[in-house]
Order: C-alpha cells, then structure tokens, then sequence
C-alpha cells in the first residue's frame, strides 16, 4: 500500500474509534512502530485533532466536535471515481442529484493539472448510451423510474415489503421479502420471496405502483427461504459457456435465466435453468436463442425435445 493511500486509510480507521493505541495500528496495518509513529505525526499535521494520553494504557482519541481534514486522493484514485461517474451515466441510477454534487465536490477537491487530465478522459471516454457525435447529450433518458428511490428507501428500512403491481392492465399486490434490486438490461429488476405462495417472483420496477412496509409476525428467515426455493427449483437445461457464448449471452437473454461466473474474470460460466417441453412457444423459443449463443458452449444437460429441435435446424443449413 503506497504511503498515500495507508494515511488516507488509517484517518478513516482512527475516526471510527474512541481510542486507540500505536499498537494497534502496527497490527491493523502491518508496519513499524516508526513508521506508524511517523505516520501519526502527518496525519496531526495535517489537521486531525489528536490527543495523546500517556501511562500504561495510553494511547490516543480525537478531539470531539472537531473537524476532520480534507481526505486526499492519489492521481488513480482519482481517475477511478471520475470514471465510474461517467459509467453510470444513462443508466436510469438514483440520486441522480447527489452524484452531480459529488463530481462537482471532487473537483473541487483536486489542483487544476489533475482537472485538465479529467477533462481529457472526458473527452475520449465514451460509455454506452453516449452519442458519439455529441458526447453531452444521451441517447436515453437518464431519469430513473420514480418509483425506485421509495422502493430504496422502504428496503432500508425492512425487506418484509408489500408491493402494488400493475400487470396486464390488472393490479395486485403480493407481500414479498426481498433478495435483490438489481439492474438487467436497461430495466431495474424487484427479485423477492413470495410470502404467501412460498415461490421466487421478479417484478420489473416500471410496473410497481407502490411500495409499503409488511408487518408480518412470525417472519420466515432468509435461509428458510432459500432452502425452500431450492427444493422447489429443477433445472432441465444445464449449460458451460465460455467468453464468445458469455458475449452473446450480455447481447439477449431470457429475463428468467441468469448466468453463475465461475471464475473472477467471468470468462466462463454456468447457465441453469428450467424449460417448458410442453409449451411449444417456449421451446421454439429457447432452440432459437441456443442457437443464437454459438458453439462457445458445452452442454451438462439438456431435454431430448431442445436437442432434437437443435439438430432439426442445423440439418437445414
């Protein structure tokens, strides 16, 4: 860890303690007690409110009511979170207002050399969504659903929720403990525990109507969800794709199938899911978005009735 970043790190570690001992930051941090002793004494210079108790048990707090000296950043730091300002651009993201403010802050933050270097990527860096004949302006929308910072804000509360859905012009409500929020394709995603039916459900937030607290008494735990989920849940299709498969599969997929990377560079991947032989729409559609995924794939298993649909098409070409 450069000298930089271990000093930021430690005035973050030091803030969230009473008191603390040069002992103990020798442990936490793996270094000297020179080197933590030296490091004490830049971070006293540069503002942080330190007071030394000596003794047996001495040690050192912060001064209450005091303000902590601005945090600095590393010129890769820096890169880093303008960059991943400009990621989630287009992206349909809450607080869209406080992550103006945040850019705004982290210029402020940074000498004029290191402005001009994010001015540049500015102008090079184009994400997705962008135009690329006029990089200030979108080719979508950047405004999130107005439901989802009240969903946000009900989740952290509890995940015991009640939700209103609009579907197919009827609306109905389902008490669910929610998993996950998540982001697929353009669309945030509501992936809950159905409390009553005891099933997985998924809701596309846009057809949410409204969010409210569920005052359940006896609560089913997490984990006695999950296993019940996974006695209910078979799997007929079960597939290995490697990074050509993995490309296609980021272009289209099924909003019920996901995909479990299995290893860190995501380059290969496990795909499970449960295919309807009986219903012949379903089939026809899944041979075609096989097909559609490429040969980068290998098949653990699958239906007699995908198989022969596969062979059938690629007996025709």
């Amino acid at each position: 860890m450069k000298k930089v970043e271990r000093i930021n790190t430690i005035m973050r570690y030091i803030n969230n303690r009473a008191q603390f001992t040069i002992s103990e930051i020798m442990r936490e941090f793996n270094i000297s007690r020179s080197t933590a002793i030296r490091d004490i004494r830049e971070i006293e210079a540069m503002g942080m409110p330190l007071v030394a108790e000596v003794g047996r048990d001495g040690g050192y707090f912060v001064m209450n009511n005091s303000v902590l000296p601005t945090v600095q950043f590393t010129d890769n730091e820096i890169k880093a979170l303008f960059i991943a300002f400009m990621a989630t651009r287009n992206q349909q993201l809450p607080y869209l207002k406080s992550r103006q403010s945040l850019a705004e802050k982290l210029l402020g933050l940074i000498s004029e050399n290191q402005q001009d270097y994010l001015v540049l990527l500015n102008q090079i860096l184009l994400f997705e969504g962008t135009n690329p004949n006029n990089p200030d302006l979108l080719d979508l929308s950047d405004l999130p659903d107005p439901m989802l910072e009240k969903l946000i804000q009900a989740i952290l509360l509890d995940r015991y929720l009640w939700i209103t859905v609009k579907e197919d012009k009827v609306i109905n409500s389902y008490p669910i403990f929610l998993f996950h929020l998540h982001h697929e394709k353009g669309y945030w995603l509501i992936e809950g525990f159905d409390l009553e039916e005891e099933k997985r459900r998924i809701f596309p937030v846009y057809n949410l109507t409204d969010v409210e607290a569920y005052p359940v008494r006896k609560r089913l735990s997490k984990k006695n969800m999950l296993e019940k989920l996974s006695k209910q849940e078979e799997f007929n299709l079960i597939l290995e794709l490697g990074p050509k498969a993995i490309a296609q599969f980021k272009k289209y997929h099924p909003l019920k199938v996901s995909l479990a990377y299995t290893n860190p560079y995501q380059t290969t991947a496990i795909l499970k899911t449960l295919i309807n032989v009986n219903h012949v729409e379903e089939l026809v559609e899944m041979t075609n978005w096989l097909l559609f995924l490429g040969g980068d794939i290998k098949v653990r298993e699958m239906p007699k009735e995908v198989l022969e649909g596969l062979q059938e098409r690629l007996s025709i070409y």
